[in-house]
Order: C-alpha cells, then structure tokens, then sequence
C-alpha cells in the first residue's frame, strides 16, 4: 500500500500496513532503530510440540507468537520474569513467560517448558542497482535441502530484519528464510522509494543471495510479500522465475483503485449507501490529482470539492489509503512537508498485465474487513484470472483488518489488533513446502 510521513510530527501512517498492526507502526520503526537486539529474543520450541517466538515489541517490551496466530505483549517483573497483555490491548491475558539466562537455560510459557532452537543465521550485503542492501539467511538446522522463501517488504520504513518473526517462525517450521532491509530502511543504504520495479529488481537480487548462501541446502525458492510487497512479489516472479509467490493482504488493482475502493469500505461501514459514494469518488479524484503532482499542484480543486462537500454527514467518514492525509492537512503543510514522500509511487500502477501472464502458482491470503485494501475487486480478478488458467488460490480471512489481524473495536471506533487467524501461517507453511496441492 502506499505510505505517507509527516516529518514535522514524526507521525508515521502506515494506512500501508506491513507485520504489525498499523496503529503500532511508529512505535515499532522507533523501537528498531534505537533499541539494540534483546539477548531473549529466537524460537523456542516447547515441550507440547508447538513453537513459541520471542520478538521484538514497543521499547522496553518484548513480544510472544505462537504459530495459531494467538500473541501477547511481554513485559519485564524482574529475575527473568515477564507478564503478558492480550495482543495489543491493555488488558492482562493471564499468561506468564520466564526467559531463563536469556534463553540459554530455557524459557517457560505458564506451566509449559521450552528450548531455544538452534536456527543458522548468516548476515550478508548485497548489491541491487548501485545500492548495498543488508540481508540475514536463517536456515533450520542440519544440513537438508530445504526451501527457502524471500520475504519483501510492504511499505513500512521500519527494519525487516528487526522486526520481521515470519524470518524465525518460518525457519522453526523447516524453511529457509531470507529477509532484508529494503532500501532506505534499516542497515540498507539507498533511498526509501515505492517504485515497485526498482524494488522487485532488488526483491530479484535478495532471491539471488539467498540460492548463493544456501548452496546445497536450497530447494523450491520463492516469495512472500505483504501489503505493498504484494504489487512487488509477482513483478519480481515475471522478471526471473521462481517456484511460488505468497501474497498477503495485497492487491489485484491499482493504489488509485485502492483509495476509491477503501473510501467506498469506508462509506459502507459507516451506515452511507450508494448516494454518498459518487460525491466521494469526486473527492478521491481531487486528492489523487495532488498525489500524482507530487503535492505541488491540484490545490484549487481540492478546496473546491472540500467547499462542496464538508458539510455532508459522510465526509468526516472518509479515510481511504492515502485521501484521509490529504484532506486532514494543510495546503501549507502538504507543499511544504510532502514533496517526496511518495517518492516513485505509479499511482496507477495496472498489475493484471503482470498476473495475467504469471505462470507461477500463488497463494493470495486477504482479510475480509481490510479497511486499507479492500478485497472484493481483488477477488473478482482473481477469479478470473483461475478461471483463464493461471495457478491462483485464495483464502478470505473473514474477520481480518490489514496485516492479517483480528481486532476489536472500542466505543470510539478505534480498532485494537488482538492477534492473527488461526490459520494463517500454517496455510503459508504448507504452501511453501508442499505447493499449491497443499493448499485448502
């Protein structure tokens, strides 16, 4: 999705979407580049079979994920002892983790005893289009052939390597995992952009890397991309093959497309029928024209169509992907702070060409509240595409909002991410090991 920052405010809004909930985004970005790697942090495996993943939370914390989707917000009561919050809520869940001797003598979840797995990591640097990118292959252990996934970045500024658990999560499953900082984010040198063939350019470099590192013990490779990295995944596939493409809460439309389409979710669930969404439609052109201008030009129009219309009771409902920004801020502050923000977005980026001559099979995971990319377009071209012969299946997480999690919604409207669907991760490890006959 597309990513917009005001660097007065330091308030970065992620409508994009990326690993974590959007609302914790500048707490995650801002916990990554400040705060040094905890000695807890890895994969654990318990002793009722299941995997437990230690990661990084917002500072001072720590988080917990089991592969279910359930996750809590650890933190800190001394002598190695941790409580635990309800996904990303205030509210006590009852659990308890104790990370003895930072995880070298073992960790416990409530009553349940664990180890720490000896995954293989091997940092590296890569070069992609002049620019050195850093990037961490982490292997399961042993030295069997395994296949390895490339995870690609959405649109967030935050570090992959830092903050991406699927690097862990998916090793402890037995795949090999590659991930990056993308340019401009993280260690990666470059300068942040959203032009998506430069980035999959660089996503096609990662794939490289990683089949480099590897050596003997790479099987099937291919990619997982989230948000954005979901337009960035299959151009990566058409510029050199690979064996799957995962595709998570992404898009078959373009981010033109998508502002309208979230803006029309938007009308919906605040009770507006299809009266309202025409007059909305003309909103959306009027901050799509100042977005394609790079913020320097389509003001007058704009100020019009905010005359016009600020006064209907569905005005204050719109947010969309990026229209919400634009109409919340100033002429002044959008010439001023906002010139290069989106720096190389194509904001009428098509991606159908690109799916409808896509031969690798691909697995499309969406959320079916996705108030960021909306879905119902996306799977009516899905299913056209399948019904054209290309290797396409799909599975709609009902109760979903962007990043693939579930949530709750406080009085205000407000929604908390609790955690993600039980199935979410399993659908993706099964698919990359097995191919898309694995796949329900």
């Amino acid at each position: 999705m597309i990513q917009l920052r005001h660097a007065q405010l330091a308030l970065l809004l992620t409508w994009a979407g990326a690993t974590v909930p959007a609302m914790h985004s500048a707490q995650a970005a801002a916990a990554s580049s400040s705060t040094p790697a905890r000695c807890e942090i890895g994969s654990y495996r318990m002793a009722d079979g299941s995997a437990l993943d230690i990661g990084p939370g917002e500072p001072g914390q720590l988080r917990w994920r089991h592969t279910d989707g359930r996750t809590g917000a650890l933190t800190a009561t001394g002598e190695g002892r941790w409580t635990s919050r309800y996904g990303w809520t205030d509210r006590s869940d009852g659990h308890v983790v104790t990370i003895a001797d930072c995880g070298k003598r073992g960790i416990r979840f409530d009553d349940v005893a664990g180890r720490r797995e000896a995954l293989i990591q091997v940092d590296t640097r890569f070069r992609s289009n002049g620019v050195e990118l850093a990037g961490r292959l982490t292997l399961p252990p042993g030295d069997a052939r395994v296949p390895i996934v490339v995870l690609i970045h959405g649109a967030e500024h935050s570090s992959a390597l830092e903050d991406y658990s699927l690097q862990r999560q998916f090793a402890s499953a037995g795949i090999g995992v590659f991930a990056y900082d993308k340019r401009g984010t993280g260690v990666s040198a470059g300068r942040y952009t959203q032009d998506y063939l430069l980035l999959a350019v660089d996503a096609v470099q990662a794939a490289r890397e990683a089949r480099r590192l590897a050596a003997g013990r790479a099987g099937r490779i291919g990619y997982q991309g989230g948000s954005q990295g979901g337009w960035v995944a299959p151009l990566a596939a058409s510029i050199e093959p690979v064996d799957f493409v995962i595709v998570s809460f992404g898009l078959a439309v373009s981010p033109f497309e998508e502002d309208r389409e979230a803006i029309e979710f938007d009308l919906k669930r605040a009770g507006f029928g299809a009266d309202a969404v025409a007059p909305a439609m003309e909103v959306a052109d009027a901050t799509a024209a100042v977005v394609e201008s790079d913020f320097r030009e389509g003001f007058e129009r704009l100020e019009e169509v905010k005359r016009k219309y600020a006064r209907q009771p569905w005005f204050a409902s719109i947010r969309g992907n990026y229209s919400g920004f634009v109409l919340g801020a100033s002429e002044q502050v959008l010439r001023k702070d906002a010139p290069g923000m989106v720096e190389g977005i194509p904001l009428r980026y098509d991606p159908m060409p690109v799916l409808a001559n896509l031969s690798v099979p691909q697995l499309w995971l969406l959320g079916g509240q996705d108030r960021d990319a909306p879905p119902a377009e996306t799977l009516r071209r899905l299913a056209s595409l399948k019904q054209a012969g290309r290797p396409i299946r799909w599975v709609v997480f009902a109760d979903a909002d962007h990043g693939m999690y579930e949530f709750e919604t406080r009085a205000d409207g407000e929604r908390i991410s609790t955690r993600q669907p039980e199935h979410y991760f399993s659908l993706m490890r099964d698919f990359i090991i097995g191919g898309s006959a694995a796949t329900p």
